[in-house]
């Protein structure tokens, strides 16, 4: 399974779900619909705004946990 570290990185960059929404340019619900892990997939365009905004890299915010049921 996938697993979406949105909010840990948002933490680190001290940015709000609001604020980092607007920056990337999706809706507040969208954004938390991929930070509670509830999206089942994020576009490459979407994941590179993020990355930009928090200036991280797409290995910061998703990470494969093998084993685990994607109701989890």
């Amino acid at each position: 399974m996938i697993v979406v570290n949105l909010d840990v990185m948002m933490a680190k960059r001290k940015i709000s779900a609001g604020e980092l929404a607007e920056k990337i340019g999706i809706t507040p619900a969208n954004l938390s619909i991929l930070k509670n892990n509830k999206a089942k997939a994020i576009r490459f365009s979407t994941l590179g705004e993020i990355c930009r905004v928090l200036n991280c890299q797409p290995g910061d915010i998703l990470e494969y946990r093998e084993g685990e049921e994607e109701d989890e």
